[in-house]
């Protein structure tokens, strides 16, 4: 299966990047949006002009999905005015939002049943991942699938990987962004630790990131959140959806995540807040008020 034309819907701080770098590796790319400036921008770079869901899928060998949760992917593939309603029979769906392992597994019963090849492909890397073409990408669906989707994986991301049937791809994801806010919740923790103790926290971050301690979430991160610049590579609100699916997951199968459970309590304070249009680095914020030194 040949793919040249693509239909990207959903471009927020993930997905123009996305959709722009498609584009720049020379597929023709059509968008579509909500807010018609992110389309404006992808235009920009060489895209083109969807208009509605109809009219960027119609002629699509492949449409790519990136919208925040599982209602929104329900109501975008499975609705009247929907996906799987005006794209060609065959085409390649790959969904790359972060959604329910158990709605992705339906929403890919329903596009098979209808002649669809579906796969579910979330992506871990944060805005910069999107930017650089850096992005981990955990895929669930079929060997065949995965295979025709491999070259725009390639554009898209270093690590794509199929991790197991569909529905897999979304279980993983939800692995990561469980391993990731706990990561973000200690690096927060020593960086309070490290600023209470009068330690050039530049240097003492430099010197852990060289050692065991060190991670992509300290690199990424850590500079930051030293300057307390919260703009949101990936927001709050989005990490604290994530961590309910993890911990309505983790129940469901019986597994016991302690220590997850209590930074999805951290996320979702930070969100009641009133915080969640920041990065889900903010978490520091919850330890600077515990230790009060907010």
């Amino acid at each position: 299966m040949s793919i040249r034309k693509v239909a990207f819907i959903g471009l927020g701080i993930m997905g123009l990047p996305m959709a722009v770098n498609l584009a720049r590796a020379g597929y023709t790319v059509t968008g579509h949006n909500l807010s018609p400036e992110r389309v404006d921008a992808l235009v920009a770079e060489g895209g083109l002009r969807g208009g509605s869901v109809a009219g960027a899928v119609a002629d699509a060998d492949a449409v790519i999905t990136m919208v925040p949760d599982s209602p929104d992917v329900e109501a975008l593939l499975l609705g009247a005015d929907g996906v799987f309603e005006h794209a060609r029979p065959g085409t390649l769906v790959i969904d790359m939002s972060t959604i329910r392992p158990d709605v992705s597994r339906a929403v890919a019963a329903a596009g098979t049943e209808r002649g669809f090849r579906v796969l579910d492909a979330p992506v871990s890397g944060g805005e910069a991942g999107a930017v650089e073409a850096a992005l981990s990408i955990m895929v669930g669906g079929s060997r065949e699938d995965f295979d025709a989707a491999r070259p725009l994986f390639d554009v898209l991301g270093t690590t794509p990987v199929l991790v197991g049937p569909h529905g897999s791809g979304q279980t993983v994801k939800a692995a990561n962004q469980l391993i990731v806010a706990g990561n973000i919740q200690l690096l927060a923790e020593a960086l309070v630790f490290l600023e209470a103790h009068g330690v050039d926290t530049e240097a003492g971050l430099e010197v852990l990131g060289g050692g065991l301690a060190g991670s992509t979430v300290l690199q990424r991160k850590g500079a930051a959140m030293r300057e307390r610049d919260f703009a949101p590579g990936f927001r709050i609100a989005l990490h604290d959806k994530d961590m309910r699916i993890v911990t309505d997951s983790a129940r469901a199968a019986g597994v016991a995540i302690p220590l997850g459970a209590q930074v999805a309590q951290y996320v979702a304070a930070l969100a009641r807040q009133g915080h969640g249009g920041l990065d889900h680095s903010a978490l520091l914020k919850i330890v600077e008020g515990l230790s009060g030194r907010a």
